[in-house]
């Protein structure tokens, strides 16, 4: 599969909820960059980040347009996420299932078929004014 349907097939999973199908894109050392955080390593650290994101908010992404590079080894995904915050996140403003609509942009390296790195970029600020923080 090209890069341009592996990306949409990864989308497809997260927005399916189907975690485990998301993970089968990835590479076993995927590098995670974490919109304002750290840079995570591995399928079971990206595990983990996905469990807490499942916690704490329910989302969805659309208007997805999937763009990559003529030899497939970088892509991009730009696509507008709604979102519901169901429960605190640490140091984050107290959730009480505000709902919030942010525009993403998301970055990916791909090697052998599966993506080797994911760096996401959204306004933080924005998604604190639209919770009530």
């Amino acid at each position: 599969m090209d890069t341009t349907e592996l990306l949409q097939r990864y989308y497809a999973a997260f927005n399916a909820g189907n975690w485990e199908d998301m993970l089968s894109f990835l590479t076993d050392d995927v590098q995670h960059d974490i919109n304002e955080g750290q840079t995570q390593r591995g399928k079971a650290a990206f595990r983990t980040f996905l469990a807490k994101m499942d916690a704490h908010y329910r989302e969805q992404a659309t208007d997805l347009v999937v763009m990559s590079t003529p030899d497939g080894r970088r892509g991009a995904a730009e696509f507008v996420i709604h979102g519901e915050y169901l429960q605190t996140d640490e140091g984050l403003p107290e959730a009480n299932g505000q709902k919030y609509v942010l525009p993403v942009g998301a970055f990916f390296e791909v090697q052998n078929g599966k993506i080797a790195r994911v760096t996401n970029y959204y306004n933080l600020a924005d998604w604190t004014r639209q919770v009530g923080g």
